[in-house]
This record gives C-alpha cells, structure tokens and sequence, in this order.
C-alpha cells in the first residue's frame, strides 16, 4: 500500500512491490493448469521415466485422440454441459424472480424467508446426501440428469437470489416508478427498465451458478450410477482403476473439460466483471 505524502522512492518500491505480488500470485494461480497441461501431452513412456522437467523432451497429443475416440467421455462431457447450462439457466431465472420480490416488497414472512434462505447454506452437502437420495428416490429422479440439475437448482437458488437482491436493491425504485407513470405496468418495466440494467448481476450469477454445477463431484457421484449419464467430475475416476491410474488420459480428459468453461467465461466477461465491481457480491 503507497501512504499519500510518501517519497518518490516509497513510492516506486510500492509500485514495483505490488506488481512483484501480483506476478507471483498469477504464476501461482496458473502453474497447477500449466502442469495438468503438461502431463497431458507427455508420452506415456517419459511420464515417470523423465523425472520432474518443467516440459518433457517429447510431446504428443495420442492422450487426447484416445480420450475422445477410446472412451466414453463425450457421454460424460455432454451430460455436463446439458446439467450445466439446464442449472445455471433455472437458477439465474429463479433468482432473479425471488430476489426482485425481496428487494421491491415488503410482507410479513419477507424476515424469515430471508433466515431459511440463509440457513440453506450452513449444511455441508454430505449431510444432504441421504434425505435427498430419500426423496428423489420414489420420485424417479435418481439416476437421471433431470435429477441432478433439480438438485444442483435448489441448492445453488439461495445464494444466487441474494446475488440478485443486492443488485436489484442497487437499481433506484424511481426508475420503475417513472416507467409506471408513463403507463406502463410493474411486469413491463420490469422486462423493459429493471432487466437491462440487471444484465451484469445476471451474468455474475451465471457464471457462478456455472462453475459450480461443472465441477460438482459429491451429489453427480451418489446420485447418478448409469455410467451413460454421469458428469465428467464422475467420469474422471473411472480413469483410475484398482491397481493403477492412467494419468496422460485423465489430465488430457481434464484440459478437455476446461474448453467450454473458458468459452462461456469469454462470453458473460463483460457482464461478469461488471456485475462483481457494481457489488454483487458484498462482504
């Protein structure tokens, strides 16, 4: 931190200490990709008989073709994009719907549904694991994608409506008021007036609804057992077997897996950045 008043010195030190700071935090950050990218293209034969190099003196892309032709993770890759997407559309809609009726209205429940929602999250999801299982089994939701993206829904919906809430609470009511006035009705300005400028809030609640269906490991495991149906967080471990791990094949899987993240990420960029630097996530 550069202190106002301090010497030119203080200063340049700050400036060059911070940037030191964050250059390191960025190769921190990005080694862990680097070297799942680099497994992935090393040749099974170099892969413990090279020892630790920053890169392997051949590289090969045979993992990749054997990942996509070999086995079955274009079923696993499919199914998590369709519970992806299927989850972060349902709960963005969602959240959005409940967090304009807890910022625009007043009604006598509005504290404890505000409590429950919060309550929500304080059970770690292995606590969930059996009730849910309980419930969804005579229902016929076991086992199915359907399943999952209801369960990934409603456990993702409580944080997202609070995403939501703060954003529409940062929207002045006399936009909506004046949109009112000029004969339109409370749904019109809010598809035509409150909805554009909530874009950035969406697209936050998007990604991170996105993120956290895609990599969710813990209910896609215990809750999908048809090996056509599970998730690629799923479908890695069947890379491991009993006495040994394919690993060129899992990290090659893993690099994989990353594209369409990256892709969606470039996307709602825009809106991302904006919707966390307006506030939609506060301390």
């Amino acid at each position: 931190m550069v202190v106002a008043g301090a010497s030119p010195f203080a200063r340049r030190f700050g400036t060059v200490f911070h940037r030191l700071a964050l250059a390191l935090y960025v190769l921190a950050a990005l080694f862990p990709l680097y070297w799942l990218i680099k497994i992935a293209v090393t040749p099974t034969d170099l892969l413990f008989g090279e020892g630790i190099r920053l890169w392997p003196s051949r590289a090969t892309l045979d993992n990749f073709g054997e990942v996509l032709g070999a086995t079955d993770f274009p079923w696993y890759f499919a199914n998590s994009v369709i519970v992806s997407f299927g989850t972060a559309i349902g709960v963005t809609l969602a959240a959005s719907l409940s967090g304009y009726a807890l910022s625009r209205f007043t009604f006598r429940a509005k504290a404890p549904v505000l409590f429950f929602l919060l309550l929500t999250q304080i059970f770690p999801l292995v606590m969930l694991i059996a009730p849910i299982y309980r419930l969804m089994t005579p229902l016929g939701l076991v086992d199915s994608l359907t399943g999952l993206i209801l369960v990934y829904t409603a456990y993702n919906a409580p944080f997202a409506t609070f995403l939501m809430q703060s954003f529409f609470e940062g929207i002045p009511k006399e936009l909506e008021e004046a949109a009112m006035i000029d004969g339109c009705t409370r749904f019109q300005s809010l598809r035509r007036v409150i909805l554009p400028l909530t874009l950035p809030g969406m697209g936050a609640t998007l990604g991170f609804v996105f993120t956290a269906a895609w990599s969710e490991l813990l209910f896609a495991l215990m809750l999908i057992s048809s090996e056509t149906k599970m998730t690629f967080p799923v479908g890695l471990l069947t890379f491991v077997s009993k006495f040994s791990v394919d690993w060129g094949q899992m990290t090659a899987a893993a690099v994989l897996a990353l594209i369409p993240a990256c892709l969606f990420f470039a996307l709602i960029q825009r809106y991302l950045v904006q919707g966390l630097t307006a506030g939609a996530v506060k301390g």
